[in-house]
C-alpha cells in the first residue's frame, strides 16, 4: 500500500533523553531501549468511515514517539497496518449498496490526506490485510501443524480458531481477570457463543467462505482471515520479534493486542511479541466515548474543510495526556487556536529569551511518557516571556520554532 508523503525534521541541539513509556503489560513506566533501529507496530483503521479524532489522537501519539526515537538519533521503522477486509467494512458497504473495495480504497485515501495534513510521520511500511493473506495463511498452518489451532465442530462452516491456552501466558498483556477478558470479547468483535469452539476464549484465524461474502483460495478451503491473526503476521514478518513498541488505543488491550502477541508467540515460540505494549486514552464527547456505533464522530477531514489549522488540533489532542481519556470540545479547540497564534506571534519577533533551559524541559518532558501537558506549559512560559519583551537573544525564537516543529509536529 502507498504511505502518504513525509515532512523534514530540524535539528534541535542540545541534549537528546532516552524515552521512557507505560507499558500495559508490566503497569510501570519504563526505558524504551531500542537498537540503532527502533522498531514499532501500529494497529491501523478499518476503512469503512473517515478519520476521526480518536483516531488522530491514537496516531498523533505514537507520532510523538516517532519524532522523540528520531530526536534521539535512531533509525525508526515504523509499520502500520490497514484492515481492509472485515466485517465492519463488509456491513457497512452492504447497508450503503456500495463495493467494498471501492469503499476501503476511498477511506483509505482520505486517511492518508488526514495523516499529512497533521503532519504525522509515515510509517516506512504501510500494509493492507488483503495484500499479507499469503503469509497469514502461512502463519495459520504453522498453528494448525503444531496443535495450537483447530476447526470449529461445524460439518458446513468448520472455521478454524487459535486456542489461547497454548502459549501458558495468555493475559500478560491486558492483565485482565477471566470475566473482563469474556466481556470484552463479546463487545470487541470476538464470538464466545459460536457453536463448535473448544473454549468461548478462542480466537478465530480463518473463517471459511460463505455465500456472497469475499474469499481467498487457501491449503484449508477459500475463506479471509481473522482480525488479531493479521496483525501478528504484518509486524512479526518485517520487525521481528521482540520489537521495540507495539501501539494503539485502550480499547485494543484486549482481546487484539492480547491475541495479536498470543499468535505470533505461538508462531515462532519466541517471547515477548513487543517490549512495550502502549495504548493511547479514548476521546469522548458531550460525555461519551466517541465512536462510529455512537454516530459521536468528529470527522479530521470535516475540522480541515472548516479551516480548521492542523496544528490547532494537534495541540488540543496534546492538551491532555495521551494516556487518559479526554473530552473534545469546542473550549479546547478555542484555546488550542489561541496558543497557537501566542506561540507564532513569539517566534516572529525578533529576539527572546534564551531557549536552551526551554529545549531541555520539552525534551524532559515528552520522553517522560510523553507528558504534552508538560511540554505544553514550558513553550508557554517562554512565549509569555517574549510577548513581554523580556530576554534579547536573536537566535531563541528560530530555536523555538525548530524545536516545536521537530518534536511536536506543529508548523509555526
Amino acid at each position: 500500500m502507498r504511505t502518504w508523503s513525509s515532512v523534514s525534521l530540524p535539528r534541535v541541539p542540545g541534549t537528546p533523553r532516552p524515552l521512557r513509556l507505560y507499558d500495559t503489560a508490566t503497569g510501570r513506566i519504563r526505558p524504551t531501549a531500542p537498537g540503532d533501529t527502533a522498531r514499532m507496530y501500529v494497529c491501523g483503521i478499518t476503512p469503512y468511515d473517515a478519520t476521526h479524532l480518536g483516531h488522530a489522537a491514537t496516531y498523533l501519539a505514537f507520532d510523538l514517539v516517532h519524532r522523540v526515537w528520531r530526536d534521539a538519533g535512531h533509525d525508526v521503522h515504523y509499520v502500520q497496518n490497514v484492515t481492509d477486509i472485515d466485517d465492519p467494512l463488509l456491513e457497512r458497504a452492504e447497508r450503503d449498496q456500495d463495493d467494498w473495495i471501492v469503499l476501503g480504497l476511498r477511506e483509505t485515501a482520505l486517511f492518508r490526506e488526514d495523516m499529512e495534513a497533521l503532519r504525522v510521520l509515515p510509517p516506512r511500511q504501510f500494509v493492507g490485510a488483503v495484500e499479507s493473506i499469503p503469509e497469514i495463511v502461512e502463519a495459520i498452518a504453522k498453528l494448525l501443524a503444531d496443535g495450537a489451532a483447530y476447526r470449529a465442530d461445524d460439518p458446513e462452516y468448520p472455521d478454524i480458531y487459535f486456542d489461547h491456552t497454548v502459549t501458558g501466558r495468555f493475559g500478560y498483556e491486558s492483565n485482565y481477570d477471566h470475566e473482563t477478558m469474556l466481556k470484552f470479547f463479546a463487545e470487541r468483535g470476538g464470538d464466545p457463543e459460536r457453536p463448535g469452539k473448544r473454549d468461548p476464549l478462542d480466537a478465530l484465524l480463518w473463517r471459511c467462505a460463505r455465500p456472497g461474502e469475499p474469499s481467498w483460495d487457501s491449503e484449508f478451503g477459500p475463506g479471509r482471515p481473522g482480525w488479531h491473526i493479521e496483525c501478528s503476521a504484518i509486524a512479526a514478518n518485517r520487525l521481528g520479534m521482540e520489537f521495540d513498541v507495539q501501539g494503539g488505543g485502550s480499547d485494543l488491550i484486549f482481546p487484539h493486542h492480547e491475541f495479536s502477541a498470543a499468535h505470533a508467540e505461538a508462531v515462532t515460540g519466541l517471547h515477548p511479541f513487543a517490549r512495550h505494549y502502549v495504548h493511547a486514552g479514548m476521546i469522548g464527547l458531550d460525555g461519551e466515548k466517541m465512536s462510529k456505533s455512537r454516530g459521536n464522530l468528529v470527522f479530521v477531514s470535516r475540522l480541515r474543510a472548516d479551516g480548521v489549522d492542523p496544528g490547532a488540533i494537534r495541540l488540543a489532542l496534546f492538551a491532555g495526556h495521551y494516556r487518559s481519556d479526554r473530552a473534545w470540545t469546542a473550549e479546547a479547540l478555542t484555546a488550542a487556536q489561541a496558543r497557537l497564534s501566542r506561540w507564532r506571534e513569539a517566534v516572529a519577533l525578533p529576539a527572546g529569551p534564551g531557549a536552551e533551559s526551554t529545549l531541555a524541559r520539552l525534551r524532559d518532558h515528552l520522553t517522560d511518557d510523553l507528558d504534552t501537558p508538560g511540554a505544553l506549559a514550558a513553550l508557554d512560559a517562554w512565549a509569555a516571556e517574549a510577548l513581554r519583551g523580556e530576554g534579547a537573544d536573536a537566535n531563541a525564537p528560530e530555536l523555538v520554532r525548530a524545536a516545536v516543529d521537530a518534536l511536536l509536529g506543529v508548523a509555526l
